[in-house]
């Protein structure tokens, strides 16, 4: 009787440490193995059911479905198998590769277009999760500033209430979703989904939180995965392409937790918010409240020719339910030249919450979708193109306050480079150099084609369009 109750006191332990991220991170992510995948092969041995874990969560936490190790790109290793660069040098070294079939040399370009703007996209400024909200204030306060303060106040009580949610510490959820990259429209033609239905991608992600501004994202799709992080100081990332780098600007928190999962930073967000005005989203009416990124925090997110000039956030609140139901994020970059030249390039992603279901009291959105529209123009008239990328997820399960994760767990790996790398980079590839050598411009023409953009986000709900079909897969 004391041998098993060794083992379920040691199995425990297992779980309880197997719930970390660090230890699903590992030293090279390449080689990572899932945190349960150990425990699970030394269960074989025993005739044993596994213990009920003592957490919160929605679902059953089921470890057969946890990541699996998948593979970054070309072989990092040590020797002469070592490569400098990335995917674009590996490809100019393999020949036999980069000669393959254009099929093939597409796929890789739209993963890496998925993964670089949808795989861990940031919120516009940095907050303080762990600062009081603003009271409702009415006297010597803009209507657009009070009333966006009470939209607030209402979000907070439809989630579950500021008492519950102050009680959450940590939080973990994992999701599945798939990705599409497809209409591509250029000012000659229009190629609608370039590679049919086997263009979408499958794969799922896992998020860790912690207070104050602590976040872990691991995110795997189409065989390559992508890694991003906080410790509250600092946001990393990892891409297959990049390697380990420190992202530019202010500690902000990832979109994605913004996008049903984490109430508590959401209200935290649009918290210096304005109300702009109303507007009817699939039948239900919504206000609209409105964040705009301060020069500051542009300045320091732009670096060399890439500039950042204007980053706004919507979020559309149901006047039924309170709740956040449209999270639109736009941004605006542009790239300059040496001979005064520049390439403009405007982000824009629209994400839909739905299956809104508590969770210990908070309200979690259950399934989404997100809808990108990648618009470049600039050089010359007719070079303008757009890219529309594509995103549905679900949520399978969500905890609060795992016991035993820590500060450790959110620590940057010791291969991060000192230098930071700009959200230019994970522009479509080429990008920069092409647009360094260009000399075709004339850029008076699209000063005046950014002010009039600035001013369209600057007039009221009304004026913002919407894609409101689903996803082609």
């Amino acid at each position: 009787m004391e041998r098993k109750q060794g083992f379920f006191s040691a199995l425990k332990e297992e779980v309880v440490r197997g719930l970390s991220p660090r230890k699903s991170r590992g030293r090279s992510p390449a080689r990572s193995r899932s945190p349960m995948t150990g425990l699970i092969r030394r269960m074989k041995g025993h005739h044993m059911a596994i213990p009920e874990m003592l957490i919160a969560r929605s679902g059953s936490l089921r470890p057969m479905e946890a990541l699996s190790p998948l593979r970054e790109g070309p072989d990092q290793g040590s020797g002469d198998t070592k490569v400098e660069g990335g995917w674009a040098h590996w490809m100019k070294r393999n020949p036999s590769v980069s000669g393959g079939s254009s099929a093939a040399a597409c796929k890789h370009s739209d993963l890496r277009l998925l993964l670089g703007v949808l795989g861990a996209p940031l919120a516009p400024v940095h907050i303080k999760a762990n600062e009081p909200l603003p009271h409702l204030s009415i006297k010597d306060t803009p209507i657009e500033t009070s009333s966006a303060q009470y939209i607030l106040q209402q979000y907070i009580a439809a989630s579950g209430g500021l008492k519950v949610q102050n009680s959450i510490h940590n939080a973990y959820a994992m999701g599945k979703l798939r990705m599409l990259a497809s209409d591509i429209e250029t000012p000659d033609k229009v190629i609608k989904n370039r590679s049919s239905s086997r263009a979408v991608e499958s794969g799922g992600f896992v998020l860790w939180q912690m207070n104050p501004d602590m976040w872990y994202v691991e995110l795997a799709l189409g065989g390559s995965k992508v890694h991003a992080g906080s410790n509250g100081k600092l946001v990393w990332r990892h891409t297959p392409w990049l390697g380990v780098h420190a992202a530019k600007g202010p500690v902000r928190p990832l979109r994605r937790a913004l996008q049903g999962l984490d109430p508590r930073t959401t209200a935290c967000m649009f918290a210096n918010a304005r109300c702009i005005g109303e507007k009817k989203i699939n039948g239900e009416d919504c206000f609209i409240l409105k964040l705009c990124a301060d020069p500051s925090t542009l300045k320091a997110r732009s670096e060399g020719p890439a500039e950042m000039i204007r980053h706004v956030l919507f979020g559309y609140f149901s006047q039924k339910t309170g709740l956040l139901v449209v999270l639109e994020d736009s941004h605006l970059t542009r790239i300059q030249s040496n001979g005064g030249d520049a390439v403009y390039w405007e982000t824009t992603i629209n994400s839909y919450l739905d299956d809104y279901r508590p969770i210990e009291g908070v309200m979690i959105a259950h399934s989404g979708r997100s809808v990108v529209t990648l618009f470049r123009f600039g050089e010359t008239a007719m070079s303008h193109s757009k890219t529309r990328m594509e995103e549905a997820w679900t949520i399978e399960e969500v905890a609060f306050n795992i016991p035993g994760l820590s500060m450790d767990c959110f620590i940057p790996p010791a291969e991060l480079r000192l230098g930071s790398v700009s959200e230019a980079c994970e522009l479509p590839h080429g990008v920069m150099t092409k647009t360094m050598g260009s000399a075709m411009a004339a850029p008076a023409a699209y000063q005046a084609k950014v002010a009039r953009l600035n001013r369209s986000y600057d007039n009221s709900g009304n004026d913002i369009t919407w894609q409101s079909d689903g996803m082609h897969v």
